[in-house]
This record gives structure tokens, sequence and C-alpha cells, in this order.
């Protein structure tokens, strides 16, 4: 098959980076869904995708800072799990497949859209949970790395699912990000190696174009139509990989 040319590549990158800026998720399952459609290997597409990530969570995660939907102790809590989590999942994921995880990872993310959508048509709870941080971010590492995206909608999910605001949940979730995804590509990096150079430039280039847009938009909608937006996004992604991963 022949690989499409840099502009599909921005487009893909545009896209991505504006649903994970503005609902804190899906980054890295959009962009190696779409490349692994066109036959990119899955820890290929995974270190193409972090290696790209590592300029558009850094644009994101400073427009969020600076627009003020960053919360500092969220951020201190997750950083060190959500670090060794991301370097444990891409070590593995360069020797061992990740047919088996999925559908698991998928059916908890299924229960968490649904948690969100109820939750949001209810009362927002005054007091949020932040217990198991470090577990959280430990597992959110580390499916990030294994699945080429799983850190915003395991993290993000679970949070707002808990009670906490999505606006600061969305922001400190996309800083926190940016870290884990260098440490993610540097392991690729020194295990198999970037070559997809034309992938990673694209999607830079169009992820790079819409966090500060994506930031605005956070920033500005609503507490619950977050949470429905949040809620759907996840309840139809995890479904859709369920689906996938029955078989035909």
């Amino acid at each position: 098959m022949t690989t499409p040319n840099i502009v599909v590549f921005i487009i893909v990158g545009f896209v991505a980076q504006m649903i994970d800026g503005a609902l804190g998720m899906a980054y890295g399952v959009s962009s190696t869904t779409f490349l692994l459609s066109i036959g990119i290997p899955p820890a290929a597409a995974s270190a193409s995708v972090h290696a790209a990530e590592v300029f558009t969570s850094s644009v994101s995660g400073l427009s969020h800072l600076r627009l003020g939907n960053v919360d500092k102790d969220l951020v201190k809590q997750l950083l060190i799990p959500g670090v060794i989590g991301g370097i444990s999942g891409a070590y593995i994921l360069t020797a061992v497949p990740a047919s088996i995880i999925k559908p698991i990872v998928s059916i908890y993310l299924l229960v968490m859209g649904l948690v969100i959508l109820r939750k949001s048509f209810q009362q927002v709870q005054e007091k949020a949970s932040r217990n198991h941080m470090f577990p959280l971010g430990l597992v959110g590492g580390f499916f990030d790395a294994i699945g080429g995206g799983g850190w915003g909608p395991i993290v993000t999910s679970t949070l707002v699912a808990t009670g906490n605001h999505p606006r600061f949940v969305i922001g400190s979730v996309n800083l926190v990000e940016f870290f884990v995804t260098v440490c993610e590509s540097m392991t690729f990096f020194l295990t198999i190696g970037l070559t997809h150079w034309t992938i990673i430039l694209g999607l830079i280039i169009g992820g790079g174009i819409a966090a500060p847009l994506a930031a605005y938009v956070c920033k500005k909608l609503p507490t619950r139509t977050l949470m429905r937006i949040v809620g759907v996004l996840i309840t139809v992604l995890s479904i859709r990989t369920i689906y996938l991963t029955l078989p035909q």
C-alpha cells in the first residue's frame, strides 16, 4: 500500500490534537488507528505517534498552563508514576503484542465513559476523589505506550468520573503527557529507532497548529458539556475497540 503524502499526516495531526487538547484524550488513539490502517506495524506506529507527540504535547501543555487550565498538585501526583508506566510499556511493546490487553482496557474505559455520562446529568460532586493516584498514573502511562495512546482516556476519564473538574483534569493531564511522551519516545528510539520521518513531521505540524486552539476551546466549554462530550467519546471508542477485537 502506498504511504500518503505529508499533507494527509498534517490533517490527521490537526484533527487528533484538536480532540486531545479540548477533551484530554484520543490523540494517540486517533493517530495510531490511522497509521495501522495503512499498514504501519504497531511498534513503529506507536513510536512515530509518540515522537510527534513530544512536540505537540509541549505546545498543548504550555497553552493549558497559560490559560489557567492546570492544577499543579494534580501534575505532581501524576508525573512520576506516569513516566515509570510509560517507559515500562514502551519497552514491553517492542517484544510483546497488545492484542490481549486492549479488550480489557476497552471494557474498563466503557464503564468509565458511562459513569461520566451519568454524572453529567447529576449534581456535580463537591468533594473530588484523588485516591490511588500513583497506580492510576502507572497504568495510564503503561497502556499509553502499549496501545499507541491511552494516557488521556484512562487518566482523564477516571479523574472526571470521580468528581474532578473536567477543565483542570484535561489541562493537567495534557501537561503531564509531555513528560510521559518524552520518556516513551526515548525508549522507542533506543530499542527500535525512528524511521517514519514523513509521518512524524506531518503529525508535528498539524498538532502544533491545533494545540493552542484546542486549549482555548477547553477553557470556554461549560463543565457539563465537557463531561458529556468526554463520556460519549470514551464510550464510542471503547465499543469500537471491543468490536474490532471480536472474532470476525
